[in-house]
């Protein structure tokens, strides 16, 4: 495995934001969702595409808080843009736990 800095982390831009926004996505490859994210005033709402549904209904998801890459470039998935990348643990090719903060923290705080 490759090492990196600390100097290099740092460049990436983790963020907590809470999901306000959860549609079902047919025309993503794979079982996904489009999601609308809250990460506060510094940097507004921001949208994603995740492939959460196998442990996720659009109704858990509603409210939560979770961690997300912010400075990575704009990603086109089919007919829709993704703005950052919701951080999950992948357990095996269709399941994707999502990655939160142990305890409710501001919206926009960033990860260390």
């Amino acid at each position: 495995m490759e090492q990196i800095t600390f100097d290099e982390f740092q460049k990436v831009n983790i963020r907590v934001g809470r999901i306000t926004r959860v549609e079902d996505f047919p025309k993503a490859r794979q079982p996904s969702y489009k999601i609308w994210i809250d990460f506060g005033p510094e940097l507004g709402e921001r949208k994603s595409s995740a492939k959460l549904t196998q442990l996720y209904s659009k109704e858990a998801l509603l409210g939560r808080q979770i961690i997300a890459v912010v400075n990575f470039p704009r990603r086109q998935v089919a007919d829709f843009m993704s703005d950052v990348l919701i951080l999950g643990a992948m357990v095996d090719d269709e399941t994707v736990v999502l990655l939160q903060p142990e305890r409710e923290v501001p919206v926009g705080v960033r990860m260390l």
